[in-house]
């Protein structure tokens, strides 16, 4: 296969908008999708790749008593310290990159020429372009983001807004794109038929 006849999309969306149930519905059609933030969750786990520099950069008290990366903890610090946000990033992400250029060697080697990469700082993160031919934006309105949110979990409405400023605003990812998914509608059959399209597009 060329490395004209492989394409990887990465796929990127604000928290709320519905980018991991359009991984979900493309995977259930059958196409390949690496999930970027499975992979973080491997590295953070009892085991985990990462943990033995976490504990070493951020200390103990961010190990929880399983072995494996306090979320809370991290969370908290990360959301209140841009620069333990960026440290914790610096540790992350190269090697969530290589376990990426990794899936996509076997994958390619099956023949497979179509995959997508779900990847939540795809616009944010320079490490992330290098594996992408083309983006998909899932996108909805920010006021649709924090309301499923809140719906599907415990968090304050300001709560959300905080996380969202972490991320890449509405008008940068949609620079960013190549394809746009609008999903402002609550209806799963509506995804489903936009990502038929993707299907057909790509």
């Amino acid at each position: 296969m060329s490395t004209s006849d492989f394409r990887r999309i990465g796929l990127t969306g604000g928290i709320g908008s519905g980018k991991s149930t359009l991984a979900r519905l493309l995977t259930e059609k059958g196409i390949q999708v690496i999930d970027a933030d499975a992979i973080s969750r491997q590295l953070t786990a009892t085991g985990g790749a990462a943990m033995a520099a976490i504990a070493r950069h951020f200390g103990a008290d961010f190990v929880a008593p399983d072995g494996s990366m306090d979320r809370e903890r991290m969370r908290e610090l990360v959301f209140s310290q841009a620069d333990a946000r960026l440290r914790l990033q610096g540790l992350l992400h190269p090697l969530i990159s290589a376990e990426i250029h990794t899936r996509q060697q076997e994958i390619r080697q099956k023949n497979i020429s179509l995959i997508f990469i779900d990847i939540p700082l795809l616009i944010e993160s320079f490490y992330w372009r290098r594996h992408t031919d083309r983006v998909l934006v899932v996108d909805c309105a920010e006021s649709t983001q924090v309301r499923r949110v809140v719906q599907r979990s415990q968090l304050q409405p300001e709560q959300v807004l905080a996380i969202m400023a972490q991320q890449a605003g509405r008008p940068q990812r949609l620079a960013a794109a190549d394809w746009v998914v609008h999903n402002d509608v609550d209806d799963i059959r509506a995804l489903q038929m936009q990502a038929d399209a993707i299907q057909l597009h790509f």
